[in-house]
């Protein structure tokens, strides 16, 4: 923890007991207007560590977006010992155009950590964000949904061999958390990296609000912060069940062996059991049926949600279990399956 209790950045301060929401400039566009973000900054009276909170750094991953903003500004934050950081839309230009990518020839923000002055346009503005408001920071938690025409249940990723990541995973209490350090690039690789423990919330699909993933994020913030004595009131959850995936032979990625239409047959977040089938893949005749089966018995974690595959694509993100986690989801409300075939077809 610093042991100055002012916030400062390239621009401004903020003192013990003031809040500011700003506009940050990182760039200028094609006309020579200011690419600026928005940042709310709250610091409390009282000492405590500094946090960061961000989203969309992928422009079309809006999920995040209302955790960090409901946060902001429809907390009570009076009694916050420390000093929170929100940046609820990292990638501006992105989030204007609703794509993934920043509009400047298709980089993705989110490779381009911890950035750098006088390179490319994405490490110029990843360099303003991270000198600025992430790595003045004590930890933080960076929101996430899949990509277009997929699905996750809500999760936690980080690299658990790092202290203060494993503290952080097990403080926002979420079911499942995937051990992995990250690709190279990453906010929460980079930060980690550099002394900033981070993790990734994956959370639901882009290009949506749903209000289920983010009520349930909130309650993990809310657990963070009862861990680290943010704000008084709050107790750390236990989420009933907990599995830490860690090791390419516990997940897996199962890809479409033919093109076709796809009828999957659970929800994300289902259990499934080895042999079970996950989906069917059929042509527009509804003939030459494929059925894709689980190799193990495991949890889907992520979901095809458009329903269209060419070979190749992927279908679902299965993570194995161990046997008392497995019968501690079974003697719970794991999601059921949705349709599901008869063996024999």
């Amino acid at each position: 923890m610093s042991d100055d209790r002012v916030f400062t950045y390239n621009g401004g301060a903020v003192p013990p007991g003031e809040t500011q929401n700003i506009r940050y400039g990182i760039s200028e566009t094609y006309l020579g207007d200011p690419v600026r973000i928005p940042v709310t900054i709250v610091n409390g009276e009282r000492n405590g560590p500094t946090v960061f909170l961000t989203a969309a750094a992928h422009g079309d991953e809006l999920n995040g977006i209302e955790v960090v903003r409901e946060v902001a500004h429809e907390w009570d934050l009076s009694t916050l010992a420390g000093t929170l950081v929100c940046l609820p839309v990292l990638n501006v230009p992105g989030f204007i155009a609703q794509q993934r990518y920043l509009p400047v020839y298709d980089r993705d923000l989110n490779r381009s950590f911890p950035g750098k002055a006088g390179s490319t346009s994405s490490k110029r503005m990843a360099h303003q964000i991270y000198e600025n408001f992430i790595a003045p920071c004590d930890f933080g938690l960076d929101f996430h949904t899949s990509t277009r025409g997929r699905t996750n249940m809500l999760h936690v990723r980080g690299d658990m061999t790092d202290d203060g990541v494993h503290r952080l995973a097990m403080a926002f209490g979420s079911n499942v958390i995937i051990d992995s350090d990250g690709p190279s690039g990453t906010l929460r690789g980079e930060a980690t990296t550099d002394g900033t423990p981070t993790i990734t919330i994956e959370m639901g699909e882009a290009h949506r609000f749903q209000r289920g993933l983010i009520d349930d994020a909130l309650a993990g913030v809310r657990s963070v912060f009862a861990e680290y004595e943010l704000l008084d009131a709050d107790t750390v959850r236990w989420p009933g069940w907990r599995t830490i995936v860690a090791g390419a032979g516990e997940k897996t990625w199962l890809r479409a062996d033919s093109g076709g239409i796809v009828d999957t047959h659970f929800e994300s977040g289902s259990l499934v059991r080895e042999g079970e089938r996950i989906a069917t893949i059929t042509n527009p005749f509804k003939e030459d049926a494929v059925g894709v089966e689980a190799p193990f018995t495991g949890l889907l974690i992520g979901l095809l949600e458009n329903p269209v595959v060419y070979p190749g694509n992927p279908l679902c993100h299965l993570v194995e279990l161990d046997e008392s986690t497995r019968r501690a989801i079974e003697a719970g409300d794991a999601p059921k399956p949705v349709g599901q075939p008869d063996s024999a077809d």
